[in-house]
């Protein structure tokens, strides 16, 4: 598992067997656990519903992948959380995203997007991160343009990758792999 300044590491071997049973379903064929999973294993309850929820969000999306990944890039960035940054930095790349709108928003500047459905992906995340609310005119422009239950699930995409950076940063999480932190 991986090395959190805050909370050590889990051995395997020291697992619960729910807690290797979470384990071995976060894993996969990754055969690791680490960020925010690594230390919800320490509660199998906290780690099983976030397990859930995560691959529902992940696996069952309307979004797209492309579009997942720029909302989780949007809230790595608002955190600042270098774990999640360098993980799905090459995810998104790989989805197909820009590496300018990448640049951009690791930046922190407004990206220039080819594409209106991202562009309205980071208006509406954007704006609920900066103003904590999502103005009238944004919610019916998402609303016409993605419909309710892509609204919906664009909503709660960003929310659930709010706990994560939070999780993230709360516990000091460094860069996955031990990259250094792209925010300083």
């Amino acid at each position: 598992m991986a090395v959190m300044p805050r909370v050590p590491a889990l051995e395997y071997s020291s697992l619960s067997s729910e807690q290797q049973r979470i384990y071995n379903d976060i894993a996969g064929s990754r055969n690791t656990v680490g960020g925010p999973f690594a230390i919800w294993l320490r509660m199998p309850e906290l780690a099983a519903a976030a397990t859930q929820l995560g691959n529902t969000i992940r696996l069952n999306n309307k979004l797209g992948r492309r579009r997942q990944e720029l909302v989780i890039l949007i809230q790595a960035r608002t955190w600042s959380a270098a774990y999640a940054w360098v993980t799905h930095k090459q995810a998104g790349l790989e989805a197909g995203l820009s590496p300018a709108v990448i640049e951009a928003i690791e930046a922190q500047r407004q990206p220039d997007f080819e594409d209106e459905g991202e562009r309205l992906i980071y208006d509406v995340v954007t704006e609920l991160n900066e103003r904590r609310v999502l103005a009238d005119p944004t919610y019916q422009r998402a609303l016409d343009a993605l419909g309710l239950e892509v609204l919906i699930e664009l909503i709660t995409t960003a929310g659930f990758y709010t706990l994560v950076m939070m999780m993230l940063d709360a516990f000091d999480v460094p860069a996955a792999g031990g990259a250094p932190s792209p925010f300083g």
